[in-house]
């Protein structure tokens, strides 16, 4: 992780650049409010953790900057301000996250990394399974029990979706919204049959089903259970 450090008390820069090295992180230095704006505009940092009372520009308006401009990269105040207007100040002005001095290390670590883990994009899915059923967004193919099943792409689309809920209850408003792309209900029997022509792809020939039908309620694909001939019962909770 790359660390950006903004802070104008050199002993205490050296002793964080230092630490945060040890735990196998790459940290760089400003010592002032205008060398540290500079860097934060160049940007290419995971963290910035910033001291608020700095020579040359305040911490805060370096963050009010950051924020103005688009650059969502979080950012660790770090300040012997610690009074809960100065805390809600930092907080306002883009900071994720306040913590006062003196800090123990291990605390400081444990928030930069959580800052770092908030801010990663969250990795796409690209393959899907449910018991032996196999589908990979990224070859455009499926499989059950290591046996190649052709899919026509609205077939595609209505298994990756019924997948991406898989035990979920899927309505036919969302499978028209979700796979169809309407936004009102054409009145037709069209997801009926793909369901039923999917449904003979991907469970014929197989011990037991995964797709099924709920009854008043729409298509549920699970894991393969007791053979009820592809259809549960929906019992509403409730008093």
């Amino acid at each position: 992780m790359r660390i950006l450090v903004i802070e104008d008390d050199g002993e205490a820069a050296a002793y964080l650049i230092k630490a945060l090295d040890e735990v196998g992180h790459v940290a760089e230095h400003a010592a002032d409010g205008e060398a540290g704006a500079f860097m934060a505009e160049e940007g290419g940092f995971d963290v910035l953790i910033v001291d608020r009372m700095l020579p040359k520009r305040d911490g805060l308006s370096i963050i009010e900057d950051m924020r103005r401009r688009g650059d969502h990269t979080p950012v660790l105040v770090l300040s012997a301000l610690g009074q809960v207007d100065d805390r809600v100040r930092g907080l306002k002005a883009g900071g994720d996250d306040y913590l006062t001095k003196p800090y123990a290390f291990t605390e400081l670590l444990a928030r930069v990394e959580a800052l770092a883990r908030r801010n990663r994009p969250a990795e796409v899915e690209t393959t899907y399974r449910v018991g032996d059923l196999v589908l990979d967004r990224l070859s455009h193919s499926v499989t059950r029990a290591d046996t190649d099943i052709p899919l026509q792409p609205r077939e595609f689309r209505l298994l990756e979706y019924l997948m991406r809920n898989a035990g979920q209850v899927v309505t036919r408003t969302m499978l028209l919204e979700n796979v169809w792309d309407y936004h009102f209900d054409p009145q037709t029997n069209v997801i009926d049959v793909h369901v039923s022509r999917l449904r003979g792809k991907i469970d014929k020939g197989f011990d037991r089903p995964l797709l099924h039908t709920v009854r008043g309620a729409g298509y549920m694909i699970r894991e393969a259970g007791p053979d009820r001939g592809g259809e549960v019962a929906w019992v509403r909770s409730g008093g």
